[in-house]
């Protein structure tokens, strides 16, 4: 990548950082998303004590989010015993977001809910209120930081940090719109959400 290139890509990422990057610069071939395999190791990334919530749990896949060649997030997704994506709302998982940038949480929120507002339908009043919330749960993340967000079936999404509890929204509509932006067959992230569901293939 040129300078001139590499400056303007920090640029927008410094105007704009986001939890998600939007359809068009994926249609545009600016983001992509590398796979990494899936081995009986890949456990080890994520210590135990913070999947407390998610007995059983086990590594499906991971990716590596970039845009124009900056490396975003790494994500990673952990799923109980028989978990099907086709019906990823009414079934408890946690998706693990590792920063590679540092981000703001009003900006992470902001953009989520543009994402979201791709996938589904919803008033500006209840696009404002999550977006509060989502804004006081999540805290500014820096280059390493690792947020892990857990599915709570028919009550909403836990956010959690090294084991502590950051926040909860008890919606179970937010939550499916939200994680709808990695795991969804509309997904603005297609490359990605592929990574995610790689582990399952098998099953």
């Amino acid at each position: 990548m040129s300078k001139t290139r590499r400056r303007i890509v920090l640029a927008l990422l410094a105007a704009g950082p986001v939890i998600a990057w939007p359809v068009a610069a994926l249609a545009n071939g600016l983001a992509s998303a590398a796979t990494d395999p899936v081995s009986a190791s890949a456990a080890a990334v994520l210590d135990q004590g913070r999947l407390l919530s998610l007995p059983g749990a086990r590594l499906a896949g991971q990716g590596l989010l970039r845009f124009w060649g900056l490396e975003v997030y790494q994500a990673r997704l952990w799923v109980g015993p028989g978990f099907r994506p086709e019906s990823f709302a009414s079934q408890p998982f946690a998706l693990e977001l590792e920063y590679r940038r540092a981000f703001k949480a009003s900006a992470i929120a902001e953009r989520s809910i543009q994402e979201m507002r791709r996938l589904g339908s919803f008033s500006d009043t209840q696009a404002r209120r999550w977006q509060r919330a989502l804004q006081a749960a999540l805290p500014d993340v820096r280059p390493g930081d690792r947020i892990v967000g857990l599915n709570r079936p028919g009550q909403g999404v836990r956010f959690e940090q090294d084991g502590h509890l950051l926040g909860e929204l008890a919606d179970p509509e937010f939550a499916r719109l939200f994680f709808a932006i990695w795991l969804a067959p509309a997904s603005p992230e297609p490359a990605l959400r592929e990574a995610l569901l790689a582990g399952l293939a098998a099953d």
